[in-house]
């Protein structure tokens, strides 16, 4: 019976798994391939870590739809997942998102903030190198509520 060594250097997840990229393409294995359903979801959570962005209201002939959360469709919420696709071309990626921000933050900041944690998150986790994050900046979120009051 033969062990694999685990690099204890390698960092280690919830369950005990270490955190390395997985080899995409061929290997001696087989192949590898990832589905671009699953870096459109990545690259969403991974926009989601930054805390000026957010989901953006979608739009009907270039216009914004108020209430748009209420009836199902997508609304403008920083506590919502942007919309995200991606176009994977083997160990390539090309990721398109539409996220709000945050008034009064810096859209090139928080745009800049978020293409660097995408291209980290994805290349971190698939093993893709991300050539281009194309970032629309739908709406800006001015409407914050405010934190629940202690009673």
């Amino acid at each position: 019976m033969t062990h694999a060594a685990v690099d204890s250097r390698a960092p280690m997840d919830a369950g005990g798994c270490t955190n390395v990229a997985p080899t995409v393409g061929r290997t001696e294995l087989g192949t590898v391939s990832i589905g671009d359903g699953v870096v459109s979801k990545i690259a969403a959570r991974a926009a989601f870590e930054v805390p000026d962005a957010g989901a953006a209201a979608t739009r009907v002939l270039g216009r914004s739809v108020p209430g748009a959360g209420r009836l199902g469709v997508r609304g403008t919420d920083l506590d919502g997942l942007p919309k995200t696709s991606a176009d994977v071309d083997g160990t390539k990626t090309f990721i398109d998102m539409q996220i709000s921000v945050r008034w009064p933050a810096s859209i090139p900041a928080v745009a800049g903030r978020v293409r660097s944690q995408v291209q980290d998150r994805v290349a971190q986790l698939t093993g893709l190198s991300v050539d281009e994050v194309r970032i629309t900046v739908g709406d800006l979120v001015t409407h914050i509520s405010p934190p629940p009051r202690v009673q």
